[in-house]
């Protein structure tokens, strides 16, 4: 499993968990959605179960379900500040097809 977190999406990851008065890490996941067929989400992991895997980097955790892991593969996830807006930014290899407001994508 190749998933990346940098430095700047692990700092905000530790800075929410401490505003959230704690957990595990980020959950991240692929459920489907939208026009294109799927959407990334994102909540805080209070608890792990078997069936998860932990990503950690940066000393923030990422705790990802086996079902989206294939999806996720190859994944880079950062956090982004643009004017007054900031959003986890992902870059997967993966998705072919992006809807036009940008919430739900294609895998090939």
């Amino acid at each position: 499993m190749n998933i990346q977190v940098t430095e700047r999406a692990a700092k905000h990851i530790r800075q929410s968990l401490a505003r959230h008065g704690g957990g595990v890490g980020l959950r991240l996941g692929v459920r489907t959605s939208g026009c294109s067929g799927f959407m990334y989400t994102v909540d805080y992991a209070e608890s792990v179960s078997e069936d998860d895997t932990l990503v950690e980097q940066h000393g923030a955790t990422v705790v990802i379900d086996r079902k989206s892991l294939p999806f996720l593969e190859g994944l880079e996830v950062d956090f982004v500040r643009e004017g007054l807006n900031e959003r986890f930014s992902f870059h997967n290899p993966n998705v072919t097809a992006e809807c036009g407001c940008g919430e739900s994508f294609a895998f090939q």
